[in-house]
């Protein structure tokens, strides 16, 4: 039987498989580097392979036919995309690329495919994560109309801190203004905000959480109840 090392486990979902079944998808898992701006998948274009992190962040982005840029969601080791392949899809909606560096492993399509048939654990983790997934993108379009861009980042970065080990986090203001959608004067004005704060510390290509409670508490309800989603669902990110 197939043991899954330590590297692999960093992914959650991996990671609660049970022993047979890993040992029957990890023959196709391939491991890979995803240096930031990498692109797992573009917008309508079929899906070859799915993606399960261990470190890193991935954005998932919605493009419209004018080719105007916003982010959907995020991931990372809790989760795989592109999540229309965990239902059987076979085309991306959405594009999905690094924003922070890191590694994972990938599955061709079709081997997940076959595997979701075969292995009811597994299939079922994919689909309760496709929840969680839904429920981030929910609360994402509910920040984007109700709250301040100084909100909208507090969630973003506790969102980007959920994903990543340490206080640092590796991001650029012209980066964060694209996963944002907004200006770059906007971010560099919603970042002073939060430093006047001393929530954060930004400095060029770095951004470090200094108070993850003060944070929280500025975010208020703009954070938070799809990560307890995750948590009811699956487990701990």
């Amino acid at each position: 039987m197939s043991i899954p090392n330590q590297t692999m486990l960093q992914n959650r979902l991996l990671a609660r498989l049970p022993d047979e079944e890993f040992a029957n998808i990890m023959p196709a898992l391939e491991e890979v580097p995803l240096h930031q701006g990498y692109v797992i998948v573009k917008a309508d274009r079929p899906i070859d392979y799915v993606y399960f992190l261990c470190s890193g962040i991935g954005s998932v982005i919605t493009v419209s036919s004018g080719r105007q840029r916003a982010e959907a969601g995020m991931f990372g080791r809790e989760g795989f995309s592109p999540t229309s392949a965990g239902v059987g899809g076979t085309i991306s909606v959405h594009e999905v690329l690094m924003q922070v560096e890191g590694h994972g492993y990938r599955m061709p399509l079709d081997a997940t495919l076959a595997a979701i048939k075969h292995n009811p654990t597994f299939a079922n983790l994919l689909a309760r994560f496709i929840q969680t997934f839904a429920s981030q993108i929910s609360y994402t379009a509910l920040s984007n109309v109700n709250y301040q861009i100084d909100i909208r980042l507090a969630r973003w970065l506790l969102m980007s801190h959920d994903r990543v080990d340490g206080d640092e986090i590796g991001l650029t203001h012209d980066f964060i203004s694209l996963m944002l959608g907004v200006r770059r004067p906007s971010v560099t004005t919603a970042l002073h905000i939060l430093e006047g704060k001393r929530l954060v510390r930004s400095e060029r290509g770095r951004i470090t959480i200094r108070d993850r409670k003060g944070m929280e508490e500025f975010a208020g309800d703009s954070y938070g109840r799809p990560e307890e989603e995750y948590r009811r669902l699956i487990g701990s990110f």
